[in-house]
């Protein structure tokens, strides 16, 4: 596509770009690498220029506010977070903070350099700015929706390895952030092997800004939009294409599928955990249906306990998820994770100043188990993850014990 004569009036057309005319409305996107000191001086030089009446920017309300407040995540409530369910979340943006800071230790400019900048641009000259990408919690949501328990463990254990992690990143891996963008880069082996995944986190994005440019445009007439680069051909194909009302698309791809009200799962666990003790205590007798008991309890109790000792958890909450885990699979409100990281977070109350160093520590292995903030999450997946191993091993060898 040639370039219109806003592309062409300063050096930053040098930069992947794309320019999309729709509705009165000429969109010009620009690439950028979020760990490049050139997609900052672009970024500076397409504001400065003139040529745009408003500014769009691949950013949401959250991660905007982490940008201006680096101890945001530190000041949430802890205890609220573990009851409300949204550990996994909360280990996330932990996750993607760590992966920040050593992304900034080793390059030397913090990630999405260029997203702030252009938000600092754009405020400074008045121009209209608009964020466009959506809430990085919200896309997490919708993208465990759509994963089997199997993939959901993999991500979770792909979770605990970038909050544990503290090697040098590889070259593959930084030049697929310079392509991408920061939630593509930290999880695109994932995203590459299930698409639910990449729906969520990669395809879905695009249509959503799109959208979101759309919507958004007002009387603006030239609208710069500062995305990564593996944005652009997705998000410039959408502008074009897409003919459905912008802001029923942004409602659809914001909801959330409710949970089941009747959690077959869990269900059908119970059935045949009940239904294995009472078919043993029926066919063999006391003996044989008090064995399938303890098994159960041994397996399931067990490996949650060593997963919760492994994190170094305390001892109480050690027993906490001993006395959890094998009533897990039974309701959500008794997930041994949950159980643990709570009595962990009353019986060792983080600190003060175990939040404000936070992001220091989260950037080593022995941090993640000094601070006690990382360690509840820590301990919130180790836990699990035990648990779930013990309750895959405990049916099967109940399995055994009735049919051997």
């Amino acid at each position: 596509m040639p370039d219109s004569p806003a592309s062409t009036s300063a050096g930053w057309r040098e930069q992947p770009h794309a320019i999309v005319e729709r509705d009165g409305v000429r969109y010009t996107l620009l690439g950028t690498a979020h760990v490049s000191h050139a997609s900052v001086q672009a970024v500076r030089e397409a504001i400065g220029s003139g040529a745009f009446d408003a500014v769009a920017v691949e950013l949401d309300e959250q991660r905007l506010k982490a940008m201006g407040d680096p101890d945001a995540l530190a000041k949430l409530d802890l205890v609220k977070v573990l009851r409300e369910g949204k550990t996994p979340m909360f280990a996330a943006n932990l996750a993607l903070a760590s992966y920040q800071r050593r992304l900034a230790e080793q390059l030397g400019i913090e990630p999405g350099a260029e997203l702030k900048a252009a938000v600092e641009d754009a405020q400074a000259r008045g121009l209209p700015m608009h964020l466009v990408d959506r809430d990085v919690g919200l896309t997490f949501r919708r993208a465990l929706q759509g994963l089997g328990w199997w993939q959901r463990a993999k991500l979770a254990g792909g979770i605990l390895a970038g909050l544990i992690a503290d090697e040098e990143l590889a070259e593959h891996d930084i030049e697929k952030l310079k392509q991408g963008d920061m939630l593509q880069a930290s999880f695109s082996e994932f995203a590459e092997q299930s698409p639910p995944l990449y729906e969520a986190l990669i395809a879905e994005r695009d249509r959503y800004m799109a959208a979101r440019l759309r919507a958004t445009a007002g009387d603006a007439r030239e609208v710069l939009a500062v995305v990564g680069a593996g944005h652009l051909d997705g998000l410039a194909r959408h502008l074009r294409e897409d003919d459905a009302d912008p802001a029923a698309t942004v409602s659809a791809l914001e909801s959330v599928k409710p949970k089941s009200s009747v959690p077959l799962l869990e269900i059908g666990i119970g059935v045949f955990l009940l239904g294995g003790f009472a078919w043993g205590f029926a066919s063999g007798g006391f003996d044989v249906g008090a064995d399938l008991m303890l098994y159960w309890v041994l397996w399931t109790g067990g490996l949650g306990a060593l997963g919760c000792l492994l994190a170094g958890g305390h001892p109480l909450s050690i027993l906490g998820a001993f006395v959890s885990s094998p009533f897990t699979p039974l309701h959500p409100a008794l997930a041994s994770g949950t159980v643990s990281a709570l009595v962990e977070a009353w019986v060792r109350k983080p600190t003060h100043a175990d939040f404000m160093a936070l992001r220091e520590d989260l950037n080593t292995m022995r941090g993640w188990w000094r601070n006690r903030v990382a360690r509840v999450m820590v301990n919130f997946f180790l836990t699990s993850l035990g648990t779930a191993i013990g309750v895959w091993t405990g049916g099967a060898r109940m399995l055994a014990r009735l049919f051997g």
